[in-house]
């Protein structure tokens, strides 16, 4: 294993992490400072990839990998880099090197990047007005689940759900009347 670069690609996963939240920002210097990040990174995992290929778990530990394929992800405005990486990650899995999941969701973040309809599902292009994940255009979407299980990801339904808002708790409602009695009471006093 090679433990620097295994380290250096777990602190630039680790930065992204942190910084994803800007690439959705209303503030234009979290964006610009997202945008700059993920090219950076997208500079370094390229320059990776051609001296080491893709970046396996027994290269650099299941850390460094997660990490390779989470800058691959993010890397959406170098779709060489992604496109490169989508087929490295291709060879690895074909060898059993690397994970079928992530290459499912390279694919589909490559091939929505080139304006091409998703094999898993796995891209949401907005919500609608009530909160629910809208993914962007799916191949085959009848035989979606079946390519999504062939892939280990869980089904589109459960996907969308964890991406969908809380539903709000149920109101209280007020309490009940007291029953009726079975002799009517008393009239009051005059």
């Amino acid at each position: 294993m090679l433990t620097a670069l295994a380290e250096e690609l777990t602190r630039m996963g680790e930065a992204d992490q942190r910084a994803s939240a800007g690439a959705l920002s209303s503030d234009f210097a979290e964006q610009l400072a997202w945008r700059r990040l993920t090219a950076r990174h997208g500079d370094r995992l390229g320059a990776i990839m051609d001296e080491h290929g893709w970046p396996t778990a027994a290269l650099v530990g299941e850390e460094g990998a997660r990490a390779a394929w989470l800058i691959a992800q993010h890397a959406d405005r170098q779709l060489d880099v992604q496109r490169r990486a989508l087929a490295l990650l291709e060879q690895a899995v074909e060898r059993g090197e690397a994970s079928v999941s992530q290459l499912a969701f390279l694919r589909d973040r490559t091939y929505v990047n080139e304006g091409r309809e998703q094999p898993y599902g796995t891209q949401i292009a907005g919500m609608t007005e009530d909160g629910s994940p809208v993914p962007w255009p799916c191949a085959d979407p009848e035989r979606l689940d079946e390519r999504r299980a062939e892939a280990g990801i869980e089904p589109f339904a459960a996907y969308t759900a964890r991406h969908a808002p809380p539903t709000p708790p149920e109101t209280e409602t007020a309490a009940p009347e007291p029953p009726e009695t079975a002799e009517p009471s008393a009239p009051p006093a005059r």
